[in-house]
């Protein structure tokens, strides 16, 4: 599995995000431009030792990240997604990308891509939940889908 990371702002996310990647063997793709610097060590400290084991990719900015994957299956998660995230089906090659913690992905973006734009249900009330936590959400039941790809 690929988890995309689209401008992400808080280190800590971003390294919570990493691990869990490493544990799953999926890559990280980090869209710039990011709130931070990979050396941070907010990044270290939340991605523990499993940061130097991580197979992590960076893009200039979305247009290069698409053009570097022509044809990929590019699932969105959003708010605005009207598709539950477990009413779609999964390739053990997609790519669900999340947006920034303060903004989420670019309207832009998620108008160009109406059908693979995704939810996870919540109390409407409620604007988001924590970035890390619904990357692993969403990434445990493409893995699912898909026997969790050799994992055990």
């Amino acid at each position: 599995m690929n988890i995309v990371l689209h401008e992400p702002r808080i280190p800590y996310n971003t390294g919570n995000i990493g691990r869990t990647c490493v544990a799953t063997g999926s890559s990280l793709h980090l869209i710039e431009p990011l709130g931070f610097i990979l050396s941070d060590k907010k990044i270290k400290r939340a991605g523990m030792d499993y940061w130097p084991r991580l197979d992590v990719s960076r893009y200039a900015d979305y247009d290069d990240f698409m053009d570097r994957h022509p044809g990929a299956t590019v699932w969105y998660a959003t708010t605005k997604g009207h598709v539950n995230y477990c009413d779609v089906t999964y390739g053990m090659d997609d790519f669900i990308m999340f947006g920034r913690e303060d903004a989420g992905i670019p309207i832009e973006i998620l108008n160009a891509h109406p059908d693979h734009c995704i939810k996870i249900p919540m109390n409407p009330e409620e604007r988001s939940l924590n970035l890390s936590n619904s990357v692993a959400v969403v990434l445990y039941e493409a893995l699912r889908q898909n026997s969790f790809g050799g994992l055990r």
